[in-house]
């Protein structure tokens, strides 16, 4: 037998338990096998099997120098136990005979929560996890072999604060050329924080507008993406699906009760990463013509355990008091025309009134449009008469 420093075994995988399976979370169990097969006999003397994890951030500078910087999250080594399939020489090395194919088994067990995050592939970075497979031979050097897996740690978006509702509020002043020309305001709630794909997100918000141009009320789901390298930190916002309200004219206001925004497929919000984060927030939005936007933000946690519907009630009736105890602390009173909202949609041909445009390069709106109210006022309430208290009619006494 004539062994060659260009004999080298013709098969050298990695092949995992369950190929299929999309992901592994903290405390599973990552098992699989390394395939070798020869085409003709090699000399081995050791085969390790490790895995990793880690976290990679790289950016370019000004000099076109790259910047990287790596966190380790797993670092598992295993000696498969190659005498076990292959006999050994008098040099303690093991051969590998040609025409069949042996298996070694390794197995690793992930770390407790905690320890782990989530796998992510990004713009600047990424966190990776894989299994690498170093193979030896004499005098010759180790072959080398990776298969990836993915990682996702497990978000509950039951947990208490983030079944909390959230709201803010926020106003501007408008001016033109110097001059004060009003406010916009925006008042805005949400029934609670975490969310995940395929939800439903319910705004409930209120839309002032007591400047002379035409706002349009605007909500959307924003994605930042943040690398940090050696204290460094570059931010990228995506906006990711948005819903738009009606044009609202000068000394006017909208209600968006219920106005609703689901949830696309997302990446996790990433937590527990020191340089890479992914973060997500509802954007309320009134776009100015001539003006910046009055931007209003809410924090959003997209999770992977989904909402379980336990509080919910307890939630969606405490956000409803504020907007409706005015309504139904009072005894009912006759009511008024003013309090009655008027549609101000009508079929017909539009005139175009002013381009619609908020930096927002898939915003595909082509202009506002000045729209003819219809006033339709409903018609008069109906009154009834206490019986009890009516006074019957007294006869005339004729003298």
């Amino acid at each position: 037998m004539v062994l060659t420093p260009s004999n080298k075994p013709r098969l050298f995988r990695l092949v995992l338990s369950d190929p299929l399976r999309p992901s592994y979370s903290s405390g599973d169990k990552v098992s699989g096998l390394v395939q070798l097969e020869a085409a003709a006999p090699c000399r081995l003397t050791r085969l390790r099997v490790t895995a990793a994890g880690c976290a990679r951030v790289e950016r370019r500078g000004g000099s076109k120098r790259s910047r990287v910087q790596e966190v380790e999250y797993l670092k598992c080594e295993e000696e498969v136990r190659l005498e076990e399939e292959l006999s050994a020489d008098s040099e303690n090395c093991f051969l590998l005979p040609p025409g069949k194919t042996f298996s070694f088994q390794f197995g690793f067990e992930l770390p407790p929560p905690g320890h782990l995050v989530s796998s992510y592939r990004g713009k600047f970075g990424s966190v990776r996890y894989y299994i690498h497979a170093e193979l030896q031979r004499p005098n010759q050097d180790p072959l080398h072999c990776e298969q990836e897996f993915e990682v996702q740690e497990q978000l509950d978006v039951n947990q208490t604060h983030l079944l909390a509702p959230a709201a803010a509020s926020k106003q501007k002043k408008v001016t033109c050329m110097f001059i004060p020309d009003g406010q916009v305001s925006i008042s805005a709630q949400i029934d609670r924080r975490g969310y995940c794909e395929g939800e439903d997100i319910q705004i409930n918000a209120r839309f002032e507008n007591t400047c002379s141009r035409i706002v349009v009320p605007k909500a959307a789901i924003i994605c930042k993406h943040s690398y940090s390298v050696n204290s460094s930190t570059k931010e990228l916002r995506q906006k990711l699906s948005a819903v738009r309200g009606n044009p609202i004219i000068s000394g006017m206001c909208d209600m968006w009760q219920g106005r609703s925004i689901r949830v696309p497929k997302l990446q996790p919000t990433l937590r527990g990463c020191d340089i890479i984060k992914v973060d997500y927030t509802l954007m309320i939005y009134l776009h100015v013509p001539g003006s910046e936007k009055l931007v209003l933000e809410l924090p959003l946690v997209i999770g992977t355990i989904p909402f379980s519907g336990v509080g919910s009630r307890t939630s969606s009736m405490s956000s409803q008091v504020g907007s409706t105890c005015s309504l139904t602390s009072f005894p009912s009173s006759p009511p008024s025309y003013s309090s009655f909202q008027r549609d101000l949609r009508v079929e017909g041909p539009h005139t175009p009134l002013l381009h619609d445009y908020d930096g927002a390069e898939d915003d595909q709106e082509t202009g506002l449009f000045m729209r003819v109210p219809e006033v339709c006022y409903p018609p008069p309430p109906s009154y009834t008469v206490d019986q009890s208290l009516a006074t019957p009619p007294q006869e005339l006494q004729v003298f």
